[in-house]
């Protein structure tokens, strides 16, 4: 016998319909196993596909399951966004508008507020950032990016729950330029702490607006319009290098893909430690329907 799984389609971190990043919420996905979310996330076939279940603490909102078309993912920041977007417009009973969601990084805290045709969304992240003893060389990056040696500025490792490799750019003509170099990608990163490629364009010291882009093959995504946990790790990693420090910035991704994203972060430092990271997005519902569960 069949089973029919309802789903919501919403667009995350743009404030109009079909622009920012993809995502498709199974709202209940008791019932499911692995392989056949797997299997849902590879139907859909956006950067990701989140699947809602019961939490394990009960005074937690739901846990949540975050799958690109190849992989699990043990935290995301665009599906994190969108999905609190999502259970705050299809569940009434929600009290106030902060919940808890539950990932294999653990709970993440998230606080959702009508804005405009969607909701604003902003996570409030573990202050803590993973930069490994792995120096990531910038020529590198530049033969990955198949772009001259002298176009990436400076690279580096960094995490707050999803691992990327992080560039500076000299300009954002190089980011429009950049095309991932596969053979280069397989013999240099591939196999590195992280194989997911951030590369943005501007002096987030400076100024704070930036112009970014991200290739993640890994995951099975060419290029993902936006990537909220990157943003994160950027504002993160930056932070937590200063004594005190209060970075703000908005990063604008996805513009080559014709599905522009903006993404906010905040994150703080005082004393060599890091106070606070967050992230801000808008999410708009675009569609619902069901999806018949595949065979396990």
């Amino acid at each position: 016998m069949s089973v029919n799984y309802p789903f919501v389609v919403v667009d995350v971190f743009t404030e109009t319909a079909y622009g920012g990043n993809q995502l498709a919420v199974i709202l209940d996905a008791r019932g499911l196993n692995e392989r056949q979310m797997q299997s849902i996330a590879r139907e859909f076939n956006f950067a990701e596909s989140t699947f809602v279940l019961p939490p394990d603490d009960p005074a937690h909102t739901a846990r949540v399951r975050i799958f690109t078309p190849r992989a699990e993912m043990p935290f995301a920041g665009h599906p994190t966004v969108g999905t609190a977007a999502v259970l705050m417009a299809r569940h009434a009973g929600l009290s106030g508008t902060s919940m808890t969601l539950e990932e294999i990084v653990g709970p993440i805290e998230v606080t959702v507020a009508p804005h405009g045709r969607g909701y604003s969304s902003k996570l409030l992240l573990k202050p803590s950032v993973e930069v490994p003893p792995d120096r990531l060389d910038p020529a590198v990056v530049a033969r990955v990016l198949a772009l001259p040696s002298d176009a990436v500025q400076e690279a580096w490792f960094a995490s707050v729950g999803a691992r990327f490799a992080i560039a500076r750019l000299a300009s954002s003509e190089l980011v429009d330029a950049a095309v991932l170099d596969r053979a280069q990608w397989q013999q240099q990163l591939a196999h590195a702490w992280s194989p997911h490629v951030f590369f943005f364009a501007g002096d987030p010291r400076k100024d704070r607006s930036l112009y970014a882009r991200m290739f993640a093959p890994a995951l099975g995504i060419d290029e993902d319009p936006a990537t909220g946990s990157a943003v994160a790790a950027l504002a993160a990693s930056l932070a937590a290098r200063e004594a005190e420090c209060e970075l703000v910035l908005h990063v604008r991704q996805g513009v080559q893909l014709g599905r522009p994203s903006d993404i906010h972060a905040h994150a703080a430092s005082r004393g060599g430690a890091l106070l606070r990271v967050e992230l801000v997005g808008t999410s708009v519902i675009v569609a619902e329907g069901v999806i018949e569960a595949p065979r396990s």
